[in-house]
């Protein structure tokens, strides 16, 4: 079934996320059709306040990033199609991500169980995951101490569902 943007962020908002943060948590993603390129961008917002964003372009440059990492581990310069799924995986884990990654995390999110979308490898299944009233002060209280464990740019919702449960204070 495909969704609208629309009816994904009402998903977002209302039917899944956690009473604590309801109407404090905004999902933005859209696609500028003016531009040459027609690419867009995502934005997440705390209390009106635009906490994260990305774009393609952010994408890109982390990707571009990951890339060249990825080729000094190896000790030598590879192809892209050889690196894809590392190169892409390591972009998303440092917050580059497109409008386009953004709508297939929330099918992977909405198309399969709580307990497997916190465990996802792609950090943005994780983010919907982390908000959803499904996981609730037990489940969560497992999450205190692996925090460190996220990628940097998850890290800050990590500690805001955990602090607006009164489950501690994490720094």
């Amino acid at each position: 079934m495909a969704y609208s943007w629309s009816a994904m962020r009402k998903c977002l908002e209302r039917d899944y996320l956690c009473d604590s943060l309801k109407g404090r948590v905004q999902y933005f993603a859209t696609r500028y059709r003016e531009p040459h390129d027609n690419e867009g961008r995502v934005a997440i917002r705390i209390d009106g306040r635009e906490v994260y964003k990305s774009c393609w372009y952010d994408w890109t440059i982390k990707r571009d990033i990951a890339w060249k990492e990825f080729n000094l581990a190896m000790g030598r310069n590879s192809s892209y199609i050889e690196a894809c799924d590392v190169i892409e995986l390591e972009a998303l884990n440092k917050g580059g991500f497109d409008q386009f990654l953004f709508y297939d995390a929330f099918y992977e999110y909405h198309n399969q169980s709580i307990s497997e979308s916190l465990k996802s490898k792609d950090p943005i299944v994780r983010l919907f995951a982390i908000f959803d009233k499904r996981v609730g002060k037990r489940r969560l209280a497992e999450y205190v101490n692996d925090i460190e464990k996220q990628p940097e740019w998850l890290q800050f919702f990590y500690g805001l569902r955990i602090t607006v449960e009164g489950l501690g204070n994490p720094s």
